[in-house]
């Protein structure tokens, strides 16, 4: 019963005893799950999950539960409770609710701190971290606060346009208002302030970048197209979607009625990536933008920001994520515009666009990764095989390489060994590189298995081999 608990949490951290004279070596992760997504607290078992039990549980209990009403504020939400395991001993769960009132603080000697997760450790929070979850305690958002820019010192000639295109309706002086970009004073909203004409926004940018061959380099020597644009955030998504357009192919296939287009990626799969990380960015990362960077084989969406409800996205269901807004207003207007969908189905769109491509396989299927800090969509050119480019690693050809370095990884993998510890293993430090190229295909020829299937994008995921 308690290891499937433990598989079920969002969060966990482990504590073999209860630290009552160094309470920040637990609190700190009672801040951080309240301040993310929730989490757990398991007293009575060690890092490697073997369980020591407690030996005053209920003792420990109280000291627990007074220690959070003393040092968190605001007291968060939780849930303290015993459990007793099967060779006797008894633990403590305590589970941390995800908080509407953030940021939680934990207080001791006159200073306030508030942590958030990163990775499996809980560390004090950014300042633009920071900053949101202020904003979203108080109910705000960025794109509601208003600035002092006036409306009639702005044109929205783009956004009119567009509108009108898309939706056959004229944007009137009151839908300004009613849409949040405008208060009745004729002041901007941040939303406002991202969709004039001008540039309001220093960091409403873009960077494009076609790179030769599989890996970055010097945009001197090694970019064969780079373009920068600022200003509005339509103006940044019809340039963006142009500069992939115009560094991408359509290839074709001819059959007996009819000639097949083989686009390197679907469209609607490109819009949606772009309109994802222009409107749920964060914008309080002074001097960030949104990055484009295509190689050969794949296109990269970098965006500011980690996941609104401070998750990260390999731990989660595509399927099952809920639609959870950073700038709602913003994107209430590329909603009216038909750009995307209130119900937080651009990932999966993602998935189902690029699965209707001529070529695809498994192989092909889109990585999505997230940080507290940034939010990444990598998309497969379905057309690209090695033989394209001539700067592949040197371990894929020839084919011999191949298979030796394949047998050694199988060896290797007798027991389950992490992503990292594959790589040391094999000498590699590009890890897109590596997953890409050597571990996916392992693992869809049934040369190697995950040892959590059901979370692919696990981090505690392990892979070893078949026979």
């Amino acid at each position: 019963m308690l290891e499937q608990f433990i598989a079920e949490a969002t969060e966990c951290d482990f504590k073999q005893q209860l630290e009552e004279r160094k309470p920040k070596s637990w609190l700190k992760s009672v801040s951080a799950f309240a301040n993310g997504i929730g989490g757990t607290l398991f007293f009575g078992i060690k890092n490697d999950r073997e369980v020591c039990g407690l030996e005053d549980a209920q003792g420990d209990a109280e000291k627990i539960s007074r220690l959070i009403k003393v040092r968190i504020s605001p007291i968060p939400d939780f849930l303290l409770r015993t459990e007793k395991v099967d060779t006797g001993e008894t633990v403590l769960v305590l589970e941390i609710k995800t908080g509407v009132s953030t940021p939680y603080y934990y207080s001791a000697d006159g200073i306030r701190q508030a942590f958030i997760r990163l990775g499996n450790e809980s560390v004090p929070a950014p300042e633009h971290i920071l900053n949101e979850l202020i904003l979203k305690g108080s109910n705000r958002t960025y794109d509601s606060i208003v600035t002092e820019h006036k409306k009639s010192d702005y044109s929205f000639t783009l956004l009119e346009a567009s509108y009108l295109e898309r939706t056959g309706i004229h944007i009137s002086s009151s839908d300004y208002i009613s849409f949040g970009l405008v208060t009745k004073d004729g002041l901007l909203t941040r939303a406002g302030a991202l969709l004039a004409d001008q540039s309001v926004v220093y960091q409403s940018r873009l960077f494009c970048t076609r790179w030769n061959g599989l890996l970055k380099g010097s945009i001197f020597d090694d970019a064969l197209d780079d373009k920068e644009y600022k200003g509005s955030l339509i103006y940044l998504l019809n340039n963006g979607i142009d500069f992939i357009r115009n560094n991408s192919k359509v290839r074709f296939t001819k059959q007996a009625t009819r000639r097949v287009d083989k686009p390197d990626y679907a469209d609607r799969a490109v819009t949606e990536c772009l309109v994802n990380a222009l409107i749920h960015r964060d914008y309080l990362i002074i001097g960030s933008e949104v990055h484009i960077d295509m190689f050969d084989d794949r296109l990269e969406v970098y965006s500011p920001g980690g996941m609104y409800d401070m998750g990260v996205i390999q731990e989660q269901d595509i399927d099952s994520i809920s639609s959870s807004r950073r700038n709602p207003i913003i994107a209430d207007i590329f909603h009216r515009m038909k750009y995307m969908e209130r119900r937080g189905s651009g990932l999966k769109k993602i998935l189902l666009e690029t699965e209707k491509l001529p070529g695809y396989q498994k192989s092909n299927a889109p990585i999505f990764e997230s940080s507290n800090s940034s939010f990444r969509v990598i998309l497969k050119n379905v057309n690209y095989t090695p033989q394209d480019t001539p700067q592949d690693t040197p371990q894929d050809t020839p084919q011999v390489n191949k298979e030796k370095r394949e047998k050694e990884i199988l060896g290797f993998c007798k027991n389950p060994r992490s992503k990292k510890e594959i790589m040391a293993f094999c000498g590699l430090k590009d890890a897109k590189y590596f997953r890409n190229v050597i571990l996916l295909p392992m693992v869809e020829q049934n040369l190697l298995q995950m040892t959590i299937p059901e979370k692919p994008q696990s981090k505690y995921q392990k892979y070893i081999s078949v026979n």
